[in-house]
């Protein structure tokens, strides 16, 4: 695996020493196949066969059940994670692609892939600016509490508190949740494997 250097700007250094510029980090996550292996490796956190994972992303993008992938769509799948997609992703350091015996590894650089699907799509919920107007809503809703400012006047002391926590509480969980899903590009989740199925599939 060689280590990626490029031209671009905001290097990223994982804790393996691997270099990665902003564009080449969002060059690598614009393709929706290698999102997928990024986000299937991290969902089992364990080195997976070429296979495994071709069946896995043939299943998903026909949304089929893992056992009902034809052989023909793997092997189209599989094509193109050996020759394209896999040794672009292990030579920009994020996993460890061995050719001869067809795994794929999961490296300590692939935790530090912490890229937002707003970046990579440019469609995603702009939350600094959520954020920002929830904090204004919540100021005027204080002030006309202190000012005893009609409807908020009627409403108990400890309301006004309750309200504000609880707006902000919600919405760090909701923004955790969906940022942790979509920041590989993934707006669902994928079709369940049964470990029977795939043994049987993958023997």
């Amino acid at each position: 695996m060689a280590t990626a250097h490029g031209k671009g700007t905001g290097a990223r250094v994982s804790e393996q020493g691997v270099q990665l510029t902003e564009d080449e980090l969002f060059e690598l996550l614009a393709n929706q196949r290698r999102r997928q292996v990024l986000y299937a490796l991290m969902c089992e956190g364990k080195t997976l066969t070429i296979g495994d994972l071709s069946q896995r992303i043939a299943a998903w993008e026909d949304g089929l059940d893992y056992e009902e992938v034809s052989s023909k769509d793997r092997k189209r799948v599989y094509t193109a994670l050996q020759q394209s997609h896999l040794p672009k992703m292990d030579q920009s350091g994020v996993v460890n692609f061995d050719r001869d015996r067809g795994t794929v590894e999961p490296t300590a650089a692939l935790s530090d892939v912490e890229i937002y699907i707003d970046v990579v799509r440019g469609h995603e919920l702009p939350w600094n600016e959520y954020y920002l107007g929830l904090a204004a809503v919540s100021a005027i809703v204080l002030v006309a509490s202190v000012l005893s400012i009609y409807p908020v006047s009627t409403l108990p002391p400890h309301a006004v508190t309750v309200f504000v926590v609880v707006s902000f509480a919600v919405s760090s969980l909701a923004h955790r949740f969906l940022a942790r899903r979509s920041r590989l590009g993934i707006d669902e989740d994928p079709p369940l494997i049964d470990d029977d199925s795939r043994d049987r599939l993958l023997q």
